[in-house]
């Protein structure tokens, strides 16, 4: 009886979360091992199946196969399925399937889904859930709709359905799973629809949707489009969208003119460009080849997909908040201002204690995990183990084209990322360390010399 209580009283709010994100991906480890799931001709070992698993429960999108030809129709909807239940969140579905089946949501259910959903406050978790759930069937199908436009006639009537709402679901959950590869050839992504403006938008605007937060769609749902009465969170969220994706698109155009936008037309210029900002939030697709890019727009990818999307969404990276509270934090200690000031309103020390946490603890992780790989695999080149590492702590899915290239070592590697970049690198490392009772007692304070 002591172990089950010592059991109970270990297993934290962010230890529960961790252990569900591991139990998904296993189960779906083994169930894209069973016969069926694979295409004829084809061979999936233990570690493929683990690496795709996590990349779709992580909703990344790195592959070592394709997943277009290397799946059945079976397995691509159980890759599907992850992506879904990677997205909303493990612990949203199951709260879902409990309220559809009656059962009374308990106080530590509520807490677990106000952790899970990065809430800030344990009341209305409920009422956040339904407005997640609501608006993922709306957008979804939505861009579901609209893609099984365009794809129907090209693939047919049942096929133009189906990867309609597979690349909605997967857009949306910023997944970057897509089944081009019978289409425009193996690992193609969308570079065959670059110029089309309806695939493009939706697109983009699934991404963007999935990508803000279920917060911020309550907080929009309750004040419209008033932009005083929004939360500051809200507000940092879209101004901090806004700039990345319109400054993003901007710079991969002045990047890229002479390179790979150099034979395109005005209008498919700007929408590679902006594409190419949108999807390095987190998304994985590419409509223009990842691994001809210029290195200033590697570099810049690189920044974009390490700051991701927003708390409380699909998406993830260290968060547009989180970068948006560091940069803030260090321009007030420049001007000697008192306090953390923006949009009207004081930022709590513990918001900033816990962004440079996050930072700190992320850069760590993926420096060491580049000069790991750089140690086993010297013959790739470091800005392309750059992209990959980020890609896959940022939960991004694009690739210079390496991923099928990496070794066993590094593979485990680049899934332990990609795992950590899902439940939060912070979370990663409060799973081992958190405990319940505080320290009484502090040590001396001691001056030292910074800079």
């Amino acid at each position: 009886m002591k172990m089950f209580g010592f059991l109970k009283n270990s297993l934290t709010y962010v230890r529960i979360i961790a252990m569900g994100y591991l139990a998904v991906i296993i189960l779906g480890t083994l169930l894209l091992l069973l016969p069926g799931m694979t295409a004829e001709g084809c061979r999936t070992d233990f570690l493929t199946a683990l690496f795709t698993a996590t990349s779709a429960t992580c909703v990344t999108g790195l592959v070592v196969v394709d997943t277009a030809t290397h799946w059945t129709l079976l397995g691509q909807g159980t890759i599907l399925l992850m992506i879904q239940i990677g997205g909303l969140g493990f612990m949203t579905m199951g709260v879902l399937l409990a309220m559809l089946l009656k059962k009374r949501i308990t106080l530590r259910v509520r807490g677990l889904l106000q952790e899970s959903m990065n809430y800030m406050q344990m009341g209305g978790v409920l009422r956040l859930l339904k407005t997640a759930f609501q608006g993922t069937l709306l957008f979804e199908s939505v861009g579901a709709v609209l893609l099984a436009a365009r794809f129907i006639p090209i693939f047919g009537v049942w096929k133009g359905i189906y990867y309609g709402v597979f690349h909605s679901v997967s857009a949306f959950c910023n997944g970057g799973f897509d089944l081009m590869g019978t289409y425009s050839g193996k690992y193609s992504s969308l570079v065959e629809f670059h110029g089309d403006i309806l695939i493009n938008v939706v697109i983009m605007a699934l991404i963007i949707l999935g990508g803000i937060g279920f917060f911020v769609w309550s907080d929009i749902r309750k004040n419209g489009l008033c932009w005083k009465k929004y939360m500051l969170h809200t507000k940092i969220t879209l101004f901090s969208t806004a700039f990345l994706l319109i400054g993003g698109t901007i710079l991969f155009w002045l990047f890229e003119k002479e390179n790979l936008l150099g034979g395109m037309n005005g209008k498919d210029q700007l929408l590679a460009a902006a594409f190419s900002s949108v999807t390095a939030r987190t998304a994985g697709f590419n409509t223009i080849d990842t691994g001809g890019l210029t290195s200033a727009s590697k570099l810049l990818t690189i920044v974009l997909m390490f700051i991701g999307g927003s708390p409380g969404s699909t998406a993830g990276g260290i968060k547009t908040v989180t970068a948006v509270v560091l940069v803030t934090y260090v321009w007030s200690n420049l001007r000697e201002s008192k306090g953390v000031n923006i949009f009207h309103r004081r930022l709590d020390d513990d918001v900033i204690r816990k962004a440079s946490n996050v930072v700190v603890i992320s850069l760590l992780m993926a420096v060491t995990s580049v000069i790991i790989i750089c140690f086993i695999q010297p013959q790739l080149l470091v800005e392309d183990i750059l992209f990959e590492v980020f890609s896959a702590i940022g939960t991004v899915g694009m690739s210079t084209g390496i991923t099928r290239d990496l070794t066993t070592v590094s593979r485990i590697l680049i899934i332990l990322l990609m795992y950590c970049g899902r439940i939060g690198s912070m979370s990663f490392a409060l799973s081992f360390t958190e405990r319940k009772k505080a320290a009484s007692v502090q040590l001396p304070v001691e001056k030292i010399m910074i800079g």
